[in-house]
Formats: C-alpha cells, structure tokens, sequence
C-alpha cells in the first residue's frame, strides 16, 4: 500500500514539473505563480487523503488480523499436502499447540486414529472440488497431552493456484454440545426424574416422571415432593434418608408413593445432592422406578422359594429354618419344642382311583384342618406328596406335661381328621397316622429330629394306623442296625459273598427231579445270613435287581454243567423272581440273553412267581409270561393258596406247575381245613392241566396224604434241607437209591 501511494505522489510532481516548464514559456510570471500556488494546494489536498486511506486501510488490516487471531472459531489453512500453513489463536488453544509449532504439522497426525480414514477421503474430495466449494462433518481432535476433543470442521475450497492455502477450516468443540446431548437424552430416559433446587422446590421434571406419577410438568413445577407423600413413612425414615444426603451426598432405597390418582405403589429412589465449585449445594436430582411389577415379581420367587404351591403352607425349606430357630432358641428358654410328622393313611388308593385333581382337594383341606387345629405361633408345613410336619413351640418346661400336651393336640388333629371330606361330587373318610418327637436341646440336628418324627410316624402306621406314636430311641437301634446291613449288603454284591444252596425236588418214587436255588449269604463276620433278614431289605432299596441277575447268572452257569452229566442232565431248577424283578421293561431280554450265553436248555429253567406278583399289571404278566414261554422257560406259581388268586386269569396265565404253601402242608395231618385246601387245590391244578408240588414236606405221614389225593412231587427236610452245591450232588445217587427202597417197603398210613 505504502509503494503505490508514493508512486502517485511522485506522478503529481512531475506533471507539476512539466506544466510550470510549458508557463515560463508560454504565460505570465503572475499567471504561473497563481497556478503553482493551486496546484500545490490541490496536491497537499490528495496528499492528506492518501494518508487517511493509508492509515483506514492499516486499521482494517489490524482489524482482520484481530478478527482472525482472536475469533471464537478455530481457523486453520491447510496446504494441497495436508500441511497446516496457518492457524489462529483459537485454533492452538483448542489443540493445546503454540501457533508456530503447529504451522507446517501434517494435519492428519491431529486426529484420533479412528477418525483417519475418513479426513483422508474427504481431503481428497475436497482436493478435487472446485473453488468455494464447502463440506461440513465432525471429526475427534487429540491435544498434545493425549487429551481428545470432538470437533465440528467447517472446511472452504480455496483458490487452486495458491497450494499453500488451499482449504480453510473453521473449528468448532463440539465436546460440551455432546455432553449436553447425552445428558439431555439421559434426562428423558425410562426411569423417571425430578430436579429441585437447594429449597426442594421442583424445577423440571422429564417425561418419565409423569408416566409413573401422572402428575403433569405444570402440575409440579413450583411445588415439593412432599406432593407424592404415602403416608407410610415416618419422620425417622425421612430424617434419616436427608442426613444421608447432608452427610454423603446421595441416598437411596425403597420408598412408597403416591400416584395422582391416590394409588400408593413402591418405587427404588435415588437422591443425589448437586455442589458448585465451591462445595454448596445447589440442587438435588432425584432418580425414580416404579418397581411394583418386580417387587410383586419378587414376592412371587419368595413364595415358591418357602411356600407350597397347591396348599400354601410352609414347604420344607421354610421348615426347617423356623426349626433351626426353635432350637437356637432353646439356648435361652427353656420351653420344650415337638415335632409332628403326619402321613394319610391310604392316600395312594385315593389318587389312584378318583384321581390327583381329587387327591389334591383333599391335601388342601388337610392343610386347612391343621391350621385350625394348631395354636398361633406353631408352624404346620407340607414336605410334600401326603406328608405334613408341625411345629409346635413353647409347650411346658416339664418334659411328661409337654408330651401330654402335644398328645392333646395330636389327638385334636387326629379327630378333625377324621371327620367326612367332600371333595367334589365324592364323600370321603380319612384317617392319618401322626409320629411325634420332643425337643429342648439346642444342640440337637435339625434332620435328626425330624428322622426321630419319621420313625415314630412309622411306627404308628405298623400299629395299625389312626394313631399317634412317639419317636422311641430302641426304633433308631433299629434302623442304624438296618442302615447298617444295606451298607454291607452293597458291598455283598460287589464282593460276590452270595452262594446258591440246592433244596431237592423229588417225585412219588423218590427219584430227583431237580431243586429250588435258594440264595444264602456268607457274611465274613456274620456268618451265614438268613435270606430272611436281607431279600426284604434288598426289595425296598431296589438292590434285589443285581442279586436276581446274579442268581439267574449261577442258576444257568449250574444247568450248563448238569447238563454234562448223566446223573443230572435231567434235572430242572427253580428260581425265584420277585416283582420289582419281573417288572422290569427288559426282563424278558435279560433272561433269553442269559440262557443263550450259557447255551442251556430252557425247558430246565423254572422262573417261581408269587400270587402277590400276579394281582396288579396283569396284561402286562401274561405277556412278559408268554414271551418267555416261547423260549420254552416254564413257570411255577409259589405259595399257591395264601393270595387272592382269581379263575378268571388264572386260566389265562402261561403256567407249568402250581406249588403248595408249607403252611397247608404243616398241618395236614390233623387239620380237616388243611386237608380240604390242599384237596382244592390239586383238584384246581388237575383241572388247569397243571402239574402240582408241596413244599415243607417234613414226614412221611404228610408226603402219604398228598400222594393220596393227587400230589405226587415233593419239596422239603423229608427228602434234604437246602445245601451247597458240592453235598447236594454227593447225596444224589445214594438218595435216589434209598427213596426207591423206602418207597417199595412203604406203609400206608390210612
């Protein structure tokens, strides 16, 4: 600017210089001096207002230069290369570099790493638009301290002929307008919010809130939330959630409330206390859900968890914790506590024949009888099935006078129970048997007393039902002595400490037919073990489905080396098969398999049923029976007499022999009933086609009487008791011999 208005100036005065050179020669002296004299003062004129100009146009300059330098807006210049080649105060402020050491940085090495990619395509794009072309887009900033920033870039395509100023980019931090964006989205979120001042007067509320309250924005600004009080809570609760506010900052907690409706319902509150920068409160935020749903959600898990679904009573986990306060108690009072285990008495036949909709009234209205019979404070539980338990607290310090009262209240129960049930379209008459124990010892078991309740239950079913037993200690001999033999019993059949002992089976002439496997025991300490004292056992614990395999394994592996033998090959042997045994759904594959590894012939395998066996299931025996009899497996029906055995599929049934219980062959000889039974029963197996034996053949006399009206296959001491294997073939020949000589020198009896 300086150089052109000198360059005017000087232009003025040589023209000044050429005009007074053409006035010496062609005007006056006076004329020129005049004209100069203009001249000069037109010129000092043009002069004054170069000046100015100069001086509006430094000042416009500053102006630009101040507009630019101190502008709210960051400013950048970028070159075609991406190099920084001019940058504002703001711009430096805002990255945390000094102007001169950001001039000439590469303007990529700026940016956050994920952001990268994208300034690179669009500073090609930019390179490639044409002048005043712009292109709006945020971008993250890293400052030299590592710290980011999020930035809005406002970029302007330059003039192309100038590399070193090619784009020009207006900054603006956009960091605080994002915080402001989530906080304002935060604000409207599911949970609903109110902000008070330091006054607890309500300033804004968001759109939550009023869903939960169906209070309005307008309805509560202005006011404090005492607007929403329940009235549930006391002055302590509120005193004690602000002196977590003044003390803490914050409070939160379960609170109940009241909707503008009126309805009070629970919500989870969260106060939060605001400061300023100088540590004073300034207002309070309060956070907000509606937790009815889960709450009632909550209190539904809680009465599944501890309550029976069907009767609502206790269940057995609520039980037992309230017993293991009862005896924690009792550490302190002296009171006597008692434990009653209730079972229905045949509530088994009940589901079976009316059904379980039917059982299940019935359950529900034993639950209701109980609790009345009980006094407040006892606890009545359902375990489950048919079983109920009290729990009766605080009876007598006197131990006689607490079991007469707990007799009292037994009976009481015993008697309600007793009374007709409808349930439905059916009348009912139950009874219950009911096992009490007697407690005032902390220190005693939770799940031993409730074994003890157990036990004496039991023994008040066995006492033949409708009846109250307490727990007696010499019951608990007896079941540890149970317990006991299972253990070893388990151990019995994994150290195969069973042996099979042979009892003879002979015709008319005394000759050997075969014999009856009967199972013995070899204890290690007890000596031999009566199958007596274990088959039971084993039948309940289900441990008799190895044992039965097991029998039927060395029966067959026996049959295999008679069969080998002239003296035996014609021997047949029976062996005992219990229900749950014959049950199973593969029964009929285990034996076929077991016949065909030891390739034996079948027809040698006699499988004894009892009568008890064949009273349920029937179709299903008859077929298990049928399929095995194809095999050629034959069958003899035990202890025939002492059942319910009926015509109408005892015809039916697959049957090779039928067996007379030793109960009727015992007394034979002097009892007329015994006579006509066994008479029966021969006249019933010759009827049937069916061959027929006695067992507990014990004299001569009896074995004459069953010959004599029919009988003519024995089982019993007359003829040999059970032994082992190795004396049952030693006395084989020389009884066979001796029943043959005895048989022709006989006498008859009648």
């Amino acid at each position: 600017m300086n150089e052109t208005y000198l360059k005017h100036d000087q232009q003025l005065h040589d023209e000044v210089e050429v005009q007074l050179a053409q006035a010496t020669t062609l005007v006056p002296a006076e004329e020129l001096l005049h004209e100069l004299r203009v001249y000069k003062v037109e010129l000092e004129a043009q002069n004054e207002k170069l000046r100015q100009a100069h001086v509006a146009l430094e000042k416009s300059r500053d102006s630009y230069i101040n507009l630019y330098e101190f502008a709210p807006i960051g400013y950048l210049t970028i070159s075609s290369d991406g190099f920084v080649t001019e940058a504002n105060l703001k711009a430096a402020t805002m990255l945390g570099i000094e102007s001169k050491k950001l001039i000439q940085r590469r303007f990529a090495r700026l940016l956050a790493d994920q952001d990268k990619d994208r300034w690179h395509r669009q500073f090609l794009g930019m390179k490639r638009a044409a002048e005043g072309a712009e292109q709006d887009f945020d971008l993250t900033l890293v400052r030299d301290d590592g710290s980011k920033l999020r930035a809005h870039l406002n970029c302007l395509r330059m003039n192309g002929l100038d590399e070193s100023q090619m784009l020009r980019i207006g900054l603006v931090d956009i960091t605080q307008l994002a915080d402001l964006r989530i906080a304002a989205t935060a604000f409207e979120s599911k949970e609903g919010i109110f902000v008070t001042d330091v006054d607890n007067i309500i300033l804004r509320v968001n759109q939550a809130f009023t869903e939960i309250t169906s209070y309005s924005a307008e309805e509560v600004i202005g006011k404090k939330p005492q607007l929403f009080s329940s009235g549930k809570h006391d002055a302590v609760f509120y005193a004690t959630m602000w002196d977590s506010i003044n003390n803490t900052g914050t409070w939160q907690g379960e609170i109940w409330n009241r909707r503008k409706s009126g309805e009070v319902y629970p919500e989870h509150l969260t106060i939060t206390a605001v400061k300023n920068k100088a540590g004073s409160i300034t207002n309070y935020v309060a956070s907000l859900a509606d937790i009815t749903m889960s709450k009632a959600a909550a209190d539904e898990i809680q009465n599944l968890a501890f309550y029976d679904p069907l009767t609502q009573l206790p269940n057995r986990r609520l039980l037992l914790d309230r017993l293991k306060q009862a005896l924690v108690s009792r550490e302190h009072n002296r009171h006597t506590g008692a434990l009653l285990f209730l079972d229905l008495d045949h509530f088994k036949t009940l589901n079976d024949t009316l059904g379980h909709d039917v059982g299940d009234l019935l359950l529900q209205q034993v639950a209701a009888r109980l609790i009345a019979c009980v006094r407040e404070g006892d606890t009545v539980a359902r375990l489950g099935g048919d079983e109920f338990v009290l729990l009766l607290q605080d009876l007598s310090e006197q131990y006689i006078e607490a079991a007469a009262q707990t007799d009292a209240i037994a009976n009481k129960i015993l008697a309600a129970l007793n009374q007709p049930y409808l349930l439905g379209i059916h009348e009912y008459h139950g009874t219950s048997s009911i096992g009490a124990t007697l407690f005032s010892d902390h220190e005693q078991e939770v799940e031993e007393l409730l074994k003890h309740a157990d036990i004496a239950m039991y023994q008040a079913k066995t006492a033949g039902r409708n009846a109250l037993r307490f727990f007696d200690p010499q019951m608990q001999d007896a079941i540890n002595t149970r317990v006991d033999l299972e253990r070893e019993l388990r151990k019995a059949i994994e150290q195969q400490q069973f042996q099979l002992y042979y009892q003879i089976q002979v015709d008319s002439l005394g000759h050997p037919l075969g014999a009856e496997a009967l199972i013995r025991w070899l204890h290690p300490k007890r000596g031999l073990v009566s199958p007596s004292q274990f088959i039971p056992l084993a039948e309940e614990t289900g441990l008799i489905l190895p044992i039965g395999q097991w029998v039927l394994e060395t029966a067959c592996a026996q049959l295999k080396l008679w069969q080998q033998d002239t003296l035996t090959r014609n021997l047949t042997l029976s062996v005992n098969v219990c229900a749950k045994q014959f049950r199973q759904a593969d029964f009929v594959t285990q034996v076929q398999e077991t016949v065909q590894r030891h390739a034996i012939n079948p027809m040698r395998l006699k499988l004894e049923l009892t009568e008890s066996l064949l009273l349920e299931h029937v179709e299903e025996t008859i077929a298990t029976m049928n399929a095995l009899k194809e095999i050629g497996i034959r069958f003899s029906l035990d202890d025939f007499g002492t059942g319910y055995s009926s015509l109408q599929y005892l015809k039916r049934l697959p049957l090779y022999q039928l067996k007379i219980d030793q109960s009727f062959v015992r007394d034979i000889a002097v009892d007329s009933s015994d006579q006509a039974i066994v008479r029966t029963i021969i006249a019933m197996a010759q009827t049937l086609s069916l061959n027929v034996i006695a067992e507990g053949v014990e004299t001569e006399e009896q074995r004459q009487l069953l010959l004599n009206n029919g009988c003519n296959t024995y089982q019993g001491y007359l003829f040999g008791r059970p032994v082992s294997i190795v004396p049952f073939e030693a006395m084989l020949k020389p009884l066979s011999q001796y029943l043959a000589f005895a048989h022709k020198n006989r006498t008859d009896c009648f």
